[in-house]
Protein backbone atom coordinates (compact mmCIF):
# COMPACT_ATOMS: atom_id res chain seq x y z
CA UNK A 1 0.00 0.00 0.00
CA UNK A 2 2.85 2.23 1.05
CA UNK A 3 5.03 1.57 -1.88
CA UNK A 4 2.34 1.94 -4.59
CA UNK A 5 1.37 5.57 -3.11
CA UNK A 6 4.33 6.63 -3.34
CA UNK A 7 4.50 4.90 -7.06
CA UNK A 8 1.64 7.33 -7.76
CA UNK A 9 3.28 10.32 -6.13
CA UNK A 10 6.25 9.92 -8.03
CA UNK A 11 4.42 9.38 -11.24
CA UNK A 12 2.73 12.90 -10.57
CA UNK A 13 5.58 14.86 -9.51
CA UNK A 14 7.55 13.54 -13.07
CA UNK A 15 4.85 14.28 -15.07
CA UNK A 16 4.23 17.58 -13.52
CA UNK A 17 8.16 18.60 -14.19
CA UNK A 18 8.42 17.46 -17.51
CA UNK A 19 5.06 19.04 -18.48
CA UNK A 20 7.14 22.30 -17.41
CA UNK A 21 10.69 21.23 -18.96
CA UNK A 22 11.17 20.80 -22.46
CA UNK A 23 14.83 18.84 -20.99
CA UNK A 24 13.00 15.25 -20.07
CA UNK A 25 15.81 14.27 -17.55
CA UNK A 26 14.83 11.43 -14.91
CA UNK A 27 14.44 12.77 -11.75
CA UNK A 28 15.82 10.82 -7.98
CA UNK A 29 13.43 11.03 -5.42
CA UNK A 30 14.45 10.56 -1.27
CA UNK A 31 12.00 9.40 0.48
CA UNK A 32 11.95 9.45 5.03
CA UNK A 33 10.06 6.87 6.32
CA UNK A 34 9.24 7.80 10.08
CA UNK A 35 8.00 6.14 13.19
CA UNK A 36 9.18 6.17 16.84
CA UNK A 37 12.83 5.27 17.67
CA UNK A 38 11.69 1.90 19.28
CA UNK A 39 9.95 0.68 15.95
CA UNK A 40 11.85 -1.98 14.03
CA UNK A 41 12.11 -0.58 10.26
CA UNK A 42 13.44 -3.86 9.25
CA UNK A 43 10.57 -4.98 7.90
CA UNK A 44 9.65 -2.40 5.71
CA UNK A 45 13.19 -2.16 4.37
CA UNK A 46 13.02 -5.55 3.61
CA UNK A 47 10.29 -5.34 1.53
CA UNK A 48 11.65 -1.87 -0.06
CA UNK A 49 14.84 -4.58 -1.15
CA UNK A 50 12.86 -6.61 -2.73
CA UNK A 51 11.48 -4.07 -5.15
CA UNK A 52 14.40 -3.62 -7.70
CA UNK A 53 12.27 -1.36 -9.75
CA UNK A 54 11.93 1.72 -7.29
CA UNK A 55 12.04 5.05 -8.59
CA UNK A 56 13.56 6.56 -4.97
CA UNK A 57 16.09 6.48 -2.33
CA UNK A 58 14.90 5.31 1.26
CA UNK A 59 15.92 6.55 4.76
CA UNK A 60 14.27 5.20 8.40
CA UNK A 61 13.86 8.75 10.79
CA UNK A 62 13.43 7.97 14.33
CA UNK A 63 11.66 9.75 16.40
CA UNK A 64 8.16 11.63 17.07
CA UNK A 65 6.16 13.47 14.24
CA UNK A 66 4.94 16.13 16.87
CA UNK A 67 8.22 17.77 16.84
CA UNK A 68 11.21 18.35 13.40
CA UNK A 69 12.72 15.98 12.19
CA UNK A 70 14.16 17.74 9.12
CA UNK A 71 16.50 20.32 8.60
CA UNK A 72 14.44 23.63 7.82
CA UNK A 73 13.25 24.07 4.11
CA UNK A 74 14.80 20.71 3.21
CA UNK A 75 11.49 18.80 2.31
CA UNK A 76 9.19 19.25 -1.00
CA UNK A 77 6.69 17.03 -0.20
CA UNK A 78 5.35 15.81 3.25
CA UNK A 79 2.59 13.20 3.63
CA UNK A 80 0.90 11.70 6.93
CA UNK A 81 -1.65 9.41 6.74
CA UNK A 82 -3.60 7.86 9.78
CA UNK A 83 -1.12 8.70 12.37
CA UNK A 84 -2.55 12.29 13.23
CA UNK A 85 -5.01 10.46 15.78
CA UNK A 86 -2.26 9.22 17.82
CA UNK A 87 -1.23 11.78 20.49
CA UNK A 88 1.90 12.60 21.56
CA UNK A 89 0.21 11.74 25.31
CA UNK A 90 -2.95 10.97 27.33
CA UNK A 91 -4.15 14.03 28.73
CA UNK A 92 -3.55 13.83 32.79
CA UNK A 93 -6.89 14.86 33.28
CA UNK A 94 -8.26 11.40 32.36
CA UNK A 95 -5.87 9.69 34.33
CA UNK A 96 -6.63 11.55 37.48
CA UNK A 97 -9.51 10.08 39.49
CA UNK A 98 -10.32 13.51 41.29
CA UNK A 99 -10.74 15.34 38.00
CA UNK A 100 -13.47 15.54 36.61
CA UNK A 101 -12.18 14.33 33.08
CA UNK A 102 -11.30 10.97 34.61
CA UNK A 103 -12.02 8.34 32.00
CA UNK A 104 -12.85 5.22 34.02
CA UNK A 105 -9.88 3.43 32.90
CA UNK A 106 -11.25 3.66 28.96
CA UNK A 107 -8.75 3.55 26.09
CA UNK A 108 -10.49 5.73 24.22
CA UNK A 109 -12.18 8.90 24.33
CA UNK A 110 -16.02 7.22 24.24
CA UNK A 111 -17.03 10.92 24.06
CA UNK A 112 -19.97 10.55 26.36
CA UNK A 113 -18.61 12.81 29.07
CA UNK A 114 -17.69 16.34 27.88
CA UNK A 115 -14.79 16.87 29.99
CA UNK A 116 -13.47 13.66 28.98
CA UNK A 117 -13.95 14.81 25.20
CA UNK A 118 -12.50 18.62 26.10
CA UNK A 119 -9.17 17.20 27.46
CA UNK A 120 -8.94 14.91 24.41
CA UNK A 121 -9.73 17.91 21.99
CA UNK A 122 -7.29 20.00 24.05
CA UNK A 123 -4.73 17.78 23.73
CA UNK A 124 -5.39 17.12 19.79
CA UNK A 125 -5.24 20.60 19.53
CA UNK A 126 -1.99 21.22 20.55
CA UNK A 127 -0.95 17.85 19.19
CA UNK A 128 -1.69 19.27 15.26
CA UNK A 129 -0.43 22.90 16.41
CA UNK A 130 3.28 21.43 16.77
CA UNK A 131 3.32 19.34 14.02
CA UNK A 132 2.10 21.44 11.58
CA UNK A 133 4.64 24.16 12.94
CA UNK A 134 7.24 21.12 12.82
CA UNK A 135 6.08 20.61 9.14
CA UNK A 136 5.94 24.28 7.95
CA UNK A 137 9.73 24.84 9.03
CA UNK A 138 10.82 21.79 7.66
CA UNK A 139 9.15 21.94 3.90
CA UNK A 140 10.25 24.54 1.37
CA UNK A 141 8.54 27.37 0.08
CA UNK A 142 5.61 26.53 -2.14
CA UNK A 143 6.24 22.52 -0.82
CA UNK A 144 3.07 20.46 -0.01
CA UNK A 145 1.99 18.61 2.99
CA UNK A 146 -1.13 15.96 2.29
CA UNK A 147 -2.74 15.13 5.33
CA UNK A 148 -5.29 11.76 5.61
CA UNK A 149 -7.13 10.90 8.33
CA UNK A 150 -10.07 10.10 9.99
CA UNK A 151 -13.11 11.75 11.53
CA UNK A 152 -16.13 12.10 12.88
CA UNK A 153 -18.71 14.49 12.38
CA UNK A 154 -20.08 16.60 14.78
CA UNK A 155 -22.43 15.10 17.22
CA UNK A 156 -21.45 11.38 16.77
CA UNK A 157 -19.78 9.73 19.30
CA UNK A 158 -16.54 7.98 18.74
CA UNK A 159 -18.44 4.53 20.39
CA UNK A 160 -21.42 5.20 17.75
CA UNK A 161 -18.76 4.23 15.11
CA UNK A 162 -16.77 0.90 14.03
CA UNK A 163 -13.86 1.97 15.68
CA UNK A 164 -15.35 2.96 18.50
CA UNK A 165 -17.05 -0.25 19.00
CA UNK A 166 -13.88 -2.20 17.99
CA UNK A 167 -11.87 -0.31 20.99
CA UNK A 168 -14.96 -0.61 23.19
CA UNK A 169 -14.32 -4.53 22.81
CA UNK A 170 -10.39 -4.40 23.00
CA UNK A 171 -10.06 -2.15 26.11
CA UNK A 172 -11.39 -4.53 28.67
CA UNK A 173 -9.37 -7.41 26.67
CA UNK A 174 -6.15 -5.19 26.91
CA UNK A 175 -6.84 -4.20 30.46
CA UNK A 176 -7.22 -7.97 31.62
CA UNK A 177 -4.09 -8.83 29.84
CA UNK A 178 -2.10 -5.68 31.98
CA UNK A 179 -3.59 -7.04 34.98
CA UNK A 180 -2.82 -10.37 34.67
CA UNK A 181 1.16 -9.66 33.85
CA UNK A 182 1.48 -7.95 36.59
CA UNK A 183 0.23 -10.23 38.78
CA UNK A 184 2.90 -12.78 37.06
CA UNK A 185 5.54 -10.34 37.60
CA UNK A 186 7.31 -11.51 41.05
CA UNK A 187 7.80 -7.81 43.31
CA UNK A 188 11.34 -7.11 43.76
Amino acid sequence: MIIKFQKNIIEAVELKYHGNHQKHQSLEFQVFFNDHANNDFNTLFKNLHHNHNRKFFAAGVPGTFHCRLFPKSSLHFGHSSFALQWLSKTPSEVLDTKSPAWNKGSIHCTGYHTEVAEAYSSQFKNDMETFLNARAQELVNGGLLVIIMSALQDGVLLSQSSIGMTYDLLGPCLQNMAKSVRLQIPSL
